[in-house]
């Protein structure tokens, strides 16, 4: 969640507008199986595109805290690698108040966040865009270039890239996965060193995972429709 300038002290959770806003998604919105390593705040994007007809395309992506020790919040492998600048941000507390929705999120800030980590994308037509390959693709792509921008391209900039990281092609259409309880096909990328990525089709629509590696210990990969 990305908050620019002052807001008033009863400022609105953007999260209501978010989730109203899922109300025009035209099929379920999965997200991984509840567990208690992972929690789901309401940080519920939707990204869409029009078209002649209407809406052509809509994706949902929830962004996740992890906590490796949920057993105790307090224990300090729960806490993020965090840079200097990030954690100076946490610590300096303004002088003017703040809404408490924005207080929580500074907060949770302290904690790994698996951003935009499950992906729910509908299209009004089925087209070689609208595959679990092509999908699970450009999620992979996506995960990497905004959040291993310095492994991958030190000082450099990851939008100059003429090339993508991960094309269709190198994706694994011959995996399996999990959606609500039921062993199905899906495609799977398990080369990359930084991420894992997993995607399926459902009823209606796609649905792809995008993991870090140094945290899949701690997550069940499976996928179920978001309560």
């Amino acid at each position: 969640m990305r908050v620019v300038g002052i807001l008033p002290e009863d400022a609105p959770d953007p999260r209501v507008e978010w989730a109203e806003n899922l109300k025009r998604m035209p099929i379920p919105v999965l997200g991984l199986v509840p567990q208690p390593s992972l929690e789901d705040t309401d940080l519920v994007s939707l990204n869409s595109a029009m078209g002649e007809h209407g809406y052509s395309e809509m994706t949902a992506s929830i962004t996740y805290t992890l906590w490796r020790n949920p057993d105790d919040r307090s224990d300090p492998v729960n806490l993020a690698d965090l840079d200097e600048e990030t954690r100076r941000s946490i610590e300096e507390v303004p002088p003017w108040p703040r809404p408490p929705w924005l207080i929580e999120q500074v907060e949770r800030m302290r904690y790994p966040q698996l951003w935009e980590a499950v992906r729910t994308t509908w299209h009004r037509e089925p087209s070689e865009r609208s595959s679990v390959q092509s999908l699970l693709a450009d999620h992979v792509n996506y995960i990497l270039m905004n959040q291993y921008r310095q492994e991958l391209w030190p000082g450099a900039n990851p939008w100059d890239q003429h090339a993508p990281i991960i094309t269709g092609r190198m994706v694994n259409g011959h995996a399996r996965t999990v959606v609500n309880g039921v062993d199905v096909p899906g495609a799977e990328v398990d080369t990359d060193p930084f991420v894992y990525g997993v995607g399926a089709r459902f009823t209606g629509g796609v649905v792809t995972a995008v993991l870090p590696r140094t945290e899949l210990k701690w997550i069940q990969v499976r996928f179920a429709t978001r309560g």
